[in-house]
């Protein structure tokens, strides 16, 4: 999608707490968190196979849906419903509107039944002014459904494809109304949230059509399916990276009641989809954030944490946390939960928590000390030394951030010194010279920073012979001549301060 290709938020937290910065941080991380789960895909589009929740009679064939035909048969039969429906569109004889029905049940079908549907053959056969006269006011609710289905598989479909839709929005969005029957809306919203998915160009044009305050109305009441769908597609809407979209969401009246309200008392299938609206608030508004931090929504989250074992729900529930903590008091009760999903067998756990971790320590020394002081400490020294290198990066963020107070006139970062002697001792030294071997920019720059703590700060040369034994100073001589001019002249510094010349003559 247009706006999920961003590029991973640079971070300095151990000379530069995210405190600083946070705003930012968050903002950059939201528009690109889509690329960093596996089912991104599955958030952005959704393919409708099933159908809403609805009283009225709309057959579904579940053993049809799973047959995949062949491809040229399906497009044939496609271009020959569409051809029907154009005839039963212009029909005005007796039995008209069952005829009209018929003719989009058959082509929903087509483009229901097959993970790979014939969106294409449908939009050049001329089925989406079609199926925009069938959401004309006044229409059946059947028919409304039908069509609205139809438009929700198409714009689950290639870039070019969900644009095709645009004469076909005013009416999608006029359907979410309250006015509509809660079948219908679902429906409707359920295609505006493809088309949000697809990109920022899309989604400013929705919502300068009016479609955030409908879907933001759609969140309020106490139906499950419903408020599933419209969050789903609010979160699509308002991802960014143009915060205003968050910020007027925010200010919808009832939406911070229903998020607290479908958080506490709600399945996890439905706060998963709540807790990605609250991603996206605090990522983006600070004025979603500084209303959000002032509710008991920090202790929902933390609820969930603590007892969920639900990987989609618990993604988005740290994501959050990550984001509202930056710059908030915290609980002993959170940093507990966290260290239950450092433990987790699911490396995305893993280096989420960690993520989360990494705000509460480039907080206030309360913060930090309050992470030295668990269980989270000796999950965080196995992770640095034997996780995946993606995790083992997000952990050394924790620990860099834990061995510094904030930063004090001079800019230069005060050491806690305690903390950094207790983490060095631990055998800390070795995964951090791993990081500074890699070819990851940031994170031998994260390594590079470190080292510097060492030799700074440990007592009695200690930290020199420490980072000797353990190769580092190869591992820092291989910058001599890189092309990145700051990890080169990081890594010359500090071989010529701490291993110069007269280093070892005592000995």
């Amino acid at each position: 999608m247009a706006d999920e290709n961003a590029a991973t938020p640079k971070r300095d937290p151990i000379k530069n707490p995210v405190g600083n910065t946070a705003a930012q941080k968050r903002k950059q991380n939201a528009v690109s968190v889509g690329k960093e789960r596996r089912e991104a895909l599955f958030r952005t589009k959704r393919l409708c196979r099933a159908g809403v929740s609805t009283d009225t009679d709309v057959p579904i064939d579940d053993n049809e849906m799973m047959i995949e035909e062949e491809q040229s048969i399906l497009e044939s039969q496609t271009t020959s419903a569409v051809q029907e429906l154009n005839l039963a569109v212009t029909f005005q004889g007796k039995g008209a509107v069952q005829k009209k029905v018929n003719a989009l049940r058959e082509l929903r079908r087509l483009l229901s039944k097959s993970e790979f549907p014939p969106v294409e053959t449908a939009i050049k056969s001329g089925a989406i002014p079609l199926l925009a006269q069938c959401l004309s006011f006044g229409s059946h609710d059947e028919q409304l459904l039908e069509a609205a289905w139809c438009l929700t598989n198409i714009a689950a479909g290639k870039p070019e494809e969900t644009r095709a839709l645009l004469p076909a929005l005013p009416l999608l969005i006029a359907h979410i109304g309250e006015k509509s029957s809660v079948p219908v809306a679902e429906q409707c919203a359920w295609a505006l949230g493809n088309v949000a998915g697809e990109g920022e160009e899309l989604r400013q044009i929705l919502i300068s059509q009016g479609a955030l305050l409908p879907l933001a109305k759609m969140m309020l009441p106490n139906k499950g399916s419903t408020v599933r769908t419209a969050a789903w597609a609010l979160s699509n809407l308002i991802k960014g990276p143009d915060p205003k979209a968050a910020t007027e969401l925010i200010k919808v009246d009832g939406v911070v009641e229903a998020i607290l309200r479908h958080l506490r008392k709600s399945d996890d299938e439905l706060a998963t989809e709540i807790a990605w609206v609250v991603v996206y608030l605090s990522a983006l508004s600070t004025v979603a954030t500084s209303i959000l931090v002032k509710t008991d929504l920090l202790q929902l989250l933390v609820e969930r944490l603590a007892s969920s074992n639900s990987l989609q729900l618990l993604i988005p529930v740290l994501r959050s946390l990550g984001n509202l903590i930056a710059g908030d008091a915290y609980t002993t009760n959170a940093i507990l939960a966290l260290s239950k999903c450092l433990n987790s067998e699911h490396r995305v756990l893993k280096k989420e928590a960690a993520w989360v971790l990494s705000n509460i320590a480039a907080g206030s020394v309360g913060h930090k000390q309050l992470i030295y002081k668990s269980e989270a400490v000796a999950l965080l020294v196995q992770l640095l030394l034997t996780a995946p290198f993606d995790i083992k990066k997000e952990v050394a963020y924790v620990v860099g951030n834990l061995c510094v107070a904030p930063a004090e006139g001079s800019g230069r970062s005060t050491l806690i010194f305690d903390h950094l002697v207790s983490f060095v001792r631990s055998g800390c030294v070795r995964g951090f010279i791993d990081l500074v071997r890699s070819a990851d920019i940031e994170a031998a720059r994260l390594g590079l920073q470190f080292l510097e703590l060492v030799l700074r700060g440990m007592p009695n040369g200690e930290g020199q012979k420490l980072v000797e034994r353990e190769d580092g100073i190869d591992a820092m001589e291989r910058f001599q001549f890189h092309e990145n001019e700051d990890l080169r002249n990081m890594a010359n510094q500090l071989v010529d301060k701490y291993f110069g010349e007269d280093y070892g003559v005592d000995e």
